[in-house]
């Protein structure tokens, strides 16, 4: 690979900042007419309006913004590892340039350099395309001179790209001309499940009772006072009483005369109102999209129970952990092996993030143990990785049940450094694997 071809700048540095502008519809004047047309031009490839209004529903609904940080926090906080598909030397230095790539990856906001991290923010900004479809991230290399490579990674809003060819295009703003091509290896493309298409749904209609609750609760929340005189309209005398009255009661007073009648003509049974009801409703559909279930005593009724939920919510977990490893590794491993390597080397180690286990380790143990007792043909490899074990490198010492903490203990004092990620991947053992 010609190693001078890889994206070492900004695309975005051309663009004056005043063009990355959010410019979109107000999210106060939404209707259900407005957000089916920018539903549809989504669909259609005009991703602008639908992205500013999810993004503003994300940052203001309360029933949003805690599902969705509960969805990507989860998988955020889990530990990643990278291994390896056989035990070959070539295998072992594919790991360790990886290893120093995540070690060294730096992870911004193209519109807020003040959010700045590494692995676990790329990680929740990549969970971005869960709600939205697409999240979108600019990879500028940077190489050492030591022969290593390590990259900076700049989240893009959705709202700064346009689909209507079928592939993303940036786009930062409506006014500008053509589209440009987003360049291969420059850019990292996260695609997920968009669930943002229906929760604007839900949280639209969840706003609607609320705001009429509101009203409601401002204009009947206070006793209101009806006055009756014998004077006439106009005459000094009523116009005392309605002075009173307006003293008393400011926006919630009547003043008839003494032959006139006011009726209040109530729709409801007088004791509720449908606004709570639909409000719930709404809100039950948010957090079922999101989380897989409502976590109410309502689910229960139903037989989706709170173990029921939970399973669900890990089920959702290793998913969006298997989505998120694969993504990485076709984007992001792939290029490093190239540059490093080779154009026409495959990668022989990957990005793994672990998952969350439920609880049957105990099972596992018992099955595996039946299973080798009788014979049956089991992978290693495939094994370890169930119980989110690393094979061991050569030179490592490998455990054996009569060994002696001792010894464990002065064989980890003569190792070099290793990160955080490395210890706790390998396993310390009692002989040395050749």
């Amino acid at each position: 690979m010609n190693k001078a071809k890889l994206k070492r700048h900004s695309s975005l540095s051309s663009f004056p900042p005043g063009l990355l502008r959010k410019t979109g519809r107000n999210s106060r004047e939404l209707s259900i007419e407005s957000l089916t047309q920018s539903l549809d031009a989504f669909r259609a490839g005009y991703l602008r309006e639908a992205a500013l209004i999810w993004e503003s529903m994300e940052e203001r609904d309360d029933t949003i913004h805690v599902a969705a940080s509960k969805r990507k926090k989860a998988v955020s906080r889990l530990s990643y590892e990278i291994l390896t598909l056989n035990g070959s030397a070539a295998a072992q230095a594919h790991r360790e340039a990886l290893e120093h790539f995540y070690r060294n990856l730096r992870v911004t906001h193209a519109m807020d350099e003040n959010e700045t991290g590494g692995l676990q923010l790329l990680i929740r900004q990549m969970m971005d395309a869960i709600g939205k479809r697409y999240a979108v991230h600019e990879i500028i290399w940077i190489p050492s001179p030591e022969g290593n490579l390590s990259a900076e990674l700049r989240f893009v809003p959705l709202w700064c790209f346009e689909n209507t060819t079928g592939k993303l295009r940036f786009c930062p703003s409506e006014f500008t001309s053509a589209p440009q091509e987003l360049e291969p290896g420059g850019w990292m493309i996260s695609v997920g499940e968009g669930l943002m298409t229906a929760c604007s749904i839900a949280c639209l209609f969840k706003r609607m009772p609320l705001r009429d609750w509101l009203f409601y609760c401002r204009r009947h929340g206070f006793p209101a006072v009806l006055g009756t005189t014998p004077a006439e309209r106009g005459s000094a005398e009523w116009s005392d009483m309605q002075e009173a009255l307006e003293d008393f009661s400011h926006n919630s007073s009547v003043l008839i005369s003494s032959g006139e009648n006011i009726q209040v003509i109530e729709r409801s049974d007088g004791r509720s109102t449908p606004f709570p009801a639909l409000v719930e409703e709404m809100t039950r559909a948010i957090i079922t999209l999101w989380r897989g279930g409502d976590l109410s005593t309502r689910s229960i009724h139903y037989g989706a129970g709170a173990t029921m939920q939970q399973d669900e919510a890990l089920l959702m977990e290793i998913d969006d952990a298997e989505w998120i490893s694969e993504t990485i590794h076709t984007q992001l491993d792939t290029w490093v092996i190239r540059w490093l390597f080779g154009p026409d080397i495959k990668p022989l180690a990957r990005f793994h993030l672990n998952n969350t286990q439920k609880s049957s380790i105990e099972t596992d143990l018992k099955v595996d143990e039946f299973l080798l007792k009788h014979g049956a043909p089991l992978s290693l490899a495939k094994m370890l990785r169930r119980y989110q074990r690393a094979m061991p490198t050569p030179g490592e010492l490998l455990a054996e049940s009569s060994t002696p903490l001792q010894e464990l203990n002065r064989f980890e004092q003569t190792q070099p450094t290793q990160t955080k990620e490395t210890k706790n991947n390998d396993q310390i053992h009692g002989k040395t694997l050749s």
